[in-house]
């Protein structure tokens, strides 16, 4: 037989259904900034330059509209070494699907930090999947943060906004009838300044090219302020010279428009001589740089010159002559010839003349052994003169350089003396050796045989002659 009673009789179970409900009721409570339970939601994620100050369950609006919330927040760091964020949204189903061409902005709440996502949607008729990633390319503009507004004003703006104040107050103190007078004749001011500012706002004008144009001018020109006000000063005593001669300064303006009429028809003619003159000055840099050493040469030419050219007129007289007979040398077939040979004789000669030309250039060989001859033949009687020399001992030993040997001279001597040295053909700075003068600057190597070039560059230095203006004795 069915029992009679209902539940509402039993405590026990009216105790258990009201725990049920109270705890389904705190359960909903709890996750309800993170969505009912059973709700279909629509999920992105989406990635932001910063999450600062954002945390999971900020809200995310659609034009004011709280459409979902914030479920997730995790760092992503890129290839570039950079690390921003992702956003994991969210959204109700009434969104899905986002158009692509939407953006995403992290914004303050309130001054206190509390921060949402805001979402602005676009027009593209493409749209995010469920579960779809948004990249950093939509997240924009750039946010501005409370904070950053608020350090802009830091110790010296406050201090010049305090300044500014003040100079302003005492600015218009006592003047509100001047005020009144200035604002009652803007009226014709603004009448006519409609049309300067429509010219100035047309492209044409090229306004802001020219704004940015001052704006580095000045950045350039700061620098040297100091040195722009010194110029002002001294035009300022330029400019007072001047009005002390202004009758002078007026007639040359009366007399300007009728001179630069004259350089408008001169100046044109004349640019190809003057682009010749700078031509001519260019290559007559490295001459104008020489005469700083040939300056006194050249003078004393010129000061001898000077008397020789007054003979010069005689002396053309007596080389008529003379050119006549080189007019019929020239005109001679056989000097054609003769030129032809001399000019393959040259030919011929010149890998000669190349090696031997830094002899004396170089090491002044030949005019040493000039020299040397000279001075080897000493006084002599009527049978003739005699040749200086001095006896040099040779070494002792075995195959020393004194006598006949089996082998070249390779010592023994105590001095380390009786070894063989000889240099067939020591360098002399010729084309293919070292920059040095060998010959007769050869150090002797003892203890150890030499032949050939000795180690290491021996220089340039040697013996030297006598140098005059005419050149080497």
């Amino acid at each position: 037989m069915r029992s009679g009673r209902s539940i509402a009789a039993n405590p026990v179970l009216i105790g258990a259904a009201t725990t049920l409900v109270i705890l389904v009721a705190v359960f909903l409570a709890y996750n309800a900034n993170n969505g009912l339970p059973f709700v279909p939601t629509y999920s992105l994620k989406v990635d932001v330059p910063s999450a600062a100050n954002l945390v999971k369950g900020n809200e995310v609006r659609l034009g004011g509209t709280r459409v979902g919330i914030v479920d997730d927040i995790s760092p992503v760091r890129h290839k570039d070494g950079s690390v921003t964020a992702r956003l994991g949204l969210k959204l109700q189903t009434t969104v899905k699907p986002l158009p692509k061409d939407s953006t995403v902005l992290v914004r303050p709440r309130s001054a206190l930090g509390l921060k949402y996502v805001e979402i602005t949607k676009g027009n593209s008729n493409q749209g995010f999947e469920d579960g779809a990633v948004v990249n950093l390319g939509h997240a924009k503009p750039h946010p501005v943060e409370f904070d950053e507004v608020l350090g802009t004003f830091d110790d010296k703006t406050r201090q010049a906004s305090r300044e500014n104040l003040l100079n302003f107050g005492d600015l218009l103190a006592g003047r509100g009838l001047d005020l009144n007078i200035a604002i009652h004749d803007f009226n014709p001011l603004f009448r006519y300044l409609g049309p300067v500012t429509n010219n100035l706002a047309d492209p044409r004008t090229r306004l802001v090219r020219l704004v940015q144009v001052l704006d580095r001018t000045a950045a350039q020109v700061a620098p040297v302020a100091e040195t722009q006000a010194a110029l002002f000063r001294n035009l300022d005593a330029t400019f007072a010279a001047i009005d002390s001669v202004r009758s002078d300064y007026e007639r040359s303006i009366a007399n300007a428009p009728a001179s630069l009429d004259a350089a408008i028809r001169s100046f044109p003619p004349q640019r190809p001589f003057l682009a010749n003159s700078a031509a001519l000055f260019h290559e007559l840099r490295p001459g104008v740089k020489a005469l700083n050493t040939a300056a006194p040469t050249l003078a004393d030419a010129f000061e001898i010159g000077t008397g020789s050219l007054r003979r010069s007129v005689a002396l053309n007289v007596r080389l008529k002559p003379t050119f006549e007979a080189l007019q019929r040398f020239a005109e001679d077939p056989l000097v054609a010839l003769g030129i032809h040979d001399l000019t393959n004789t040259s030919q011929i000669l010149e890998p000669t003349v190349t090696n031997l030309a830094p002899v004396q250039t170089v090491c002044n060989y030949i005019t040493l052994w000039f020299r040397n001859v000279s001075s080897l033949l000493s006084e002599g009687d009527n049978n003739g003169t005699t040749q200086r020399f001095i006896i040099i001992a040779p070494p002792s030993g075995p195959n020393n350089e004194g006598g006949p040997a089996s082998k070249p001279a390779n010592g023994p001597d105590p001095s380390g003396a009786d070894f063989l040295h000889t240099n067939a053909y020591p360098n002399t700075a010729s084309p293919g050796q070292p920059q040095e003068c060998e010959a007769a600057n050869e150090p002797y190597t003892k203890g150890q045989a030499q032949i050939g070039n000795v180690p290491g560059n021996q220089g340039t230095t040697h013996d030297t002659t006598t140098i005059s203006r005419g050149g080497t004795q």
